[in-house]
């Protein structure tokens, strides 16, 4: 690890974050790749639309840069653990640009449009896998956490600077919003080039199979470790309910007012309101709650997600709404950098980015699931009961999943292992007894392996 020792337990200061140099190179990389992608989801939303007058290809449009991380996230992610982190992130960002610069350049059918667009975002999951992976390596301790939070609040506020940036370029010149969004992959491939040390792959040539088979080894270390699982179960079960407002925000303003004007301010102050939840949540938990409080809030942060939805059972108006959407948002991103720091710190050093790749997937088939699913439901029912009994339901699971959550000192141990270990094979699925000898206990696979090299097991 590059990062000098920063006891977890000592609450970090943004100045410390930002004290880091490469940190601040790629967290200014990620703004402006940040609020380049969200300008170009307008601008190429609206440039479709104009061209077809479709909502569906102009929905499409919009909805394409998910495909990526459903149809193999993981599998793409894996791209990031075989090759140096920084030259990941710059080929990435670099291809993005000429792409988005045909785009941008020549007029072409929307087919190819399209087409181009999805190819674009097949860059998306090994440059944001890179990203993750690097974090740990150059942020110590509960530098990590802060720096996850910065993060989480800063690509929010991209989200939507973005889209009222990108809606109003569109709408005289969308062409133009996408040249911007090119610039802006230039400028984050040269501050990375720049600003990050270059590393050698995570994952060594002796360790490397073929993509397939280290992709599924991402699957296993993430769903055969206790902890990890833990994490991973919590945060698939919060992403169910805090995308409901979002996803359904157009259709609920349409039920709250027989005007335009009316439902373009109802649906405006849904979909802002959880962005500015989590906005505040990832600052104000970052910056005014200790490590240790921060890690005991995650379980119940988690329930109160569903919770504060709980209330659409009573049809609040639209700014009952907004501030039910803020308080989840709040939740989720009070909950979110504590538990992606653990997730992180209790990976060992050449499965990170594979890791979140299986997360990041994971939460966009969860989102989406939720989306579908609450939307279908609300053309036979009222959309108040509808996520009312759906956050009922969420909170019920949540509790039940928290029941599993491990001890501190599992959590510790599991983070001890990781730092100390060099990349090994992930645990092989086999009997879950747990076998002692000399004191290691043989049913984790990781830690039995890690002991083995060490001498201090005789196989």
């Amino acid at each position: 690890m590059s990062h000098e020792a920063h006891p977890a337990d000592r609450q970090a200061t943004f100045r410390e974050v930002f004290a880091q140099p490469e940190y601040r190179a790629v967290f200014l990389a990620s703004a402006l790749s940040w609020f380049g992608d969200y300008l170009a989801k307008a601008a190429i939303t609206a440039m479709v639309y104009r061209q077809t007058e479709s909502v569906a290809l102009s929905a499409a449009a919009f909805a394409i840069s998910y495909l990526p991380w459903l149809l193999g996230g993981p599998l793409l992610s894996t791209i990031a653990e075989r090759n140096p982190y920084r030259s990941v992130m710059v080929t990435c960002d670099l291809f993005r640009m000429v792409l988005i610069g045909v785009i941008a350049a020549f007029e072409m059918p929307v087919g190819v449009v399209l087409a181009l667009l999805f190819a674009t975002t097949l860059a998306t999951p090994p440059s944001q896998a890179a990203r993750s992976a690097l974090l740990p390596v150059i942020l110590g301790g509960d530098r990590l956490v802060v720096g996850l939070s910065v993060n989480l609040s800063t690509g929010q506020a991209a989200q939507v600077v973005g889209y009222i940036t990108g809606a109003a370029i569109a709408a005289t010149n969308p062409r133009l919003a996408l040249a911007i969004d090119a610039v802006t992959y230039l400028g984050s491939a040269l501050i990375i080039r720049l600003g990050v040390k270059n590393r050698p792959p995570a994952m060594t040539a002796a360790h490397r199979s073929h993509l397939l088979r280290e992709t599924a080894d991402g699957f296993r270390m993430v769903f055969h470790s206790p902890v990890l699982r833990a994490i991973a179960i919590l945060v698939f079960a919060a992403m169910l309910f805090a995308i409901v407002p979002e996803g359904l925000a157009a259709a609920w303003a349409a039920d709250l007012s027989d005007t335009e004007a009316g439902r373009g301010l109802s649906q405006g102050l849904i979909m802002a309101a959880a962005p500015a939840g989590y906005i505040i949540g990832g600052l104000v938990t970052a910056r005014l709650l200790r490590p240790d409080v921060r890690r005991a809030l995650i379980r119940p942060f988690a329930v109160l997600a569903p919770l504060s939805l709980v209330p659409a059972l009573l049809n609040p108006p639209a700014i009952g709404i907004a501030a039910m959407a803020a308080v989840c948002g709040f939740a989720v991103a009070g909950m979110m950098p504590a538990a992606n720091g653990l997730f992180v710190q209790a990976l060992p050093h050449g499965f990170r980015a594979r890791a979140f790749g299986v997360m990041q997937s994971g939460t966009q088939v969860m989102q989406g699931s939720a989306v579908l699913l609450t939307g279908l439901l609300a053309d036979r029912f009222s959309i108040g009961a509808v996520v009312g009994l759906w956050s009922v339901a969420g909170v019920v699971l949540i509790l039940i999943a928290a029941t599993q959550w491990p001890s501190a000192d599992r959590f510790n141990t599991a983070v001890a292992a990781a730092s100390s270990a060099q990349p090994v094979p992930p645990p092989v699925p086999e009997n879950r007894a747990v076998v002692r000898q000399n004191g290691v206990e043989q049913g984790d696979k990781f830690k039995i392996t890690h002991a083995l090299r060490r001498g201090r097991i005789r196989g």
